[in-house]
């Protein structure tokens, strides 16, 4: 966006409407997914059909704006057990089969015109009604997922992002798990994935003295990620490759070599600033090479394969949340049925425990319904009547 452009926000039906795009695609990407994750099935495997759908499903939005860009703005991660974040293999590198048991992660991103819908969800491969997932995956899915729950009902304007951070740190607690340390939910813009407000998680003294305090406003948009451990919630790079990179648009540098410069050129013209998988080039190993360089010099950043201590699990929700006049409007997310997750411990704190009993949906609000048994459900895991999209 060049500096006479006038920015677009929520304000404008269009960029609503573009977001809800995204968001539909998002959502219908997640359930795809999610519905092949089962036994004996590949992270590849599951990477490359997200990714498919997405620019699939994109390439059918805007035909006729032949100059509009669109697809993904996060590939297709599928990060298993205490792998935190991330992991999206290469055809050549190790990868990684389903097994029951296994507490999976799906975090993926769609744009449409720029206007990013990003969504991830946490599941454990085989429960069922009739094999619930109890102990500590329980715990941490529960966990995650309420903090999300909490922070629908949190991000709206006029609050703190100060809030939210105490909210999961009380809700992680609560099910004596941890906020991964120092993990940001970032503020979204067009064309930008990693706005300048953000929500931390579980801060060092240090990281909670930088952190820049913020209040939410009115026509802002926020992707909101929950990251919760049954560790320490230390995530540490656990020496896989990375594969997920972005264009830094703020650092310049002349490529010395030609490899890197043709790497570098395509990524330019194909992605902008979104993030970007190594899958997506056509000769991996030229991409793999070609890499190198441009992260040296920090044109690209790079997505680091995190990892919490072996033996943990880390559990994951992200949902896109439109800041609307008229009250707050989730855009992604998927639904986590609670009858699958039997956890022996709930939140303690009264004041949260209110919280999540009340209404995140604005059509409740508007009608002043009382709703008092269903939202008691909500709090213990029944998804929001808010979630037009994906219902």
């Amino acid at each position: 966006m060049s500096d006479g452009e006038q920015e677009q926000t929520i304000a404008e039906d269009l960029v609503v409407t573009k977001y809800k795009m995204g968001g539909d695609i998002a959502n219908q990407a997640l359930r795809l997914v999610v519905e092949t994750a089962t036994p004996g099935v590949s992270v590849l495997t599951l990477c490359q059909k997200g990714d498919a759908y997405i620019m699939a499903e994109t390439g059918k939005v805007f035909k006729k704006e032949k100059d509009m860009k669109k697809g993904i703005a996060f590939p297709t991660s599928v990060s298993v057990n205490n792998c935190v974040c991330h992991f999206s293999p290469l055809k050549s590198d190790h990868d990684y089969t389903l097994k029951d048991g296994d507490l999976v992660k799906i975090d993926l991103g769609v744009h449409v015109d720029g206007f990013i819908a990003n969504v991830a969800h946490s599941f454990v491969v085989g429960a069922s009604k009739e094999n619930p997932v109890t102990g500590r995956k329980a715990d941490v899915i529960k966990a995650a997922h309420l903090c999300a729950e909490a922070a629908l009902r949190l991000v709206k304007p006029g609050n703190q992002n100060s809030q939210v951070t105490e909210a999961w740190n009380k809700i992680a607690q609560s099910f004596k798990c941890s906020p991964i340390e120092g993990m940001l939910s970032h503020q979204l813009k067009q064309h930008v994935i990693d706005g300048e407000k953000t929500i931390i998680q579980n801060p060092t003294d240090l990281q909670r003295k930088d952190h820049e305090k913020a209040e939410f406003e009115v026509h802002e948009v926020y992707a909101v990620d929950v990251l919760i451990s049954t560790g320490e919630g230390k995530a540490r790079d656990g020496g896989l490759r990375t594969t997920i990179y972005k264009r830094d648009p703020s650092k310049q540098y002349g490529l010395k070599m030609k490899t890197s410069r043709t790497f570098f050129s395509e990524v330019e013209r194909r992605f902008d600033a979104m993030p970007f998988t190594l899958r997506a080039f056509e000769d991996e190993a030229k991409a793999r090479l070609g890499v190198v360089e441009c992260a040296k010099h920090e044109l690209l950043q790079p997505f680091s394969v995190l990892h919490e201590k072996e033996g943990e699990c880390v559990a994951q929700f992200k949902f896109t949340v439109l800041l609307m006049a008229n009250g707050p409007h989730r855009i992604t997310g998927g639904a986590l049925d609670p009858d699958l997750y039997k956890s022996e411990h709930e939140v303690q704190d009264a004041d949260l425990r209110t919280l999540l009993q009340s209404s995140a949906s604005r059509k409740t609000q508007k009608k002043k319904k009382k709703k008092a048994s269903k939202t008691a459900e909500n709090a213990t895991g029944q998804p929001t009547e808010d979630m037009e999209a994906v219902e």
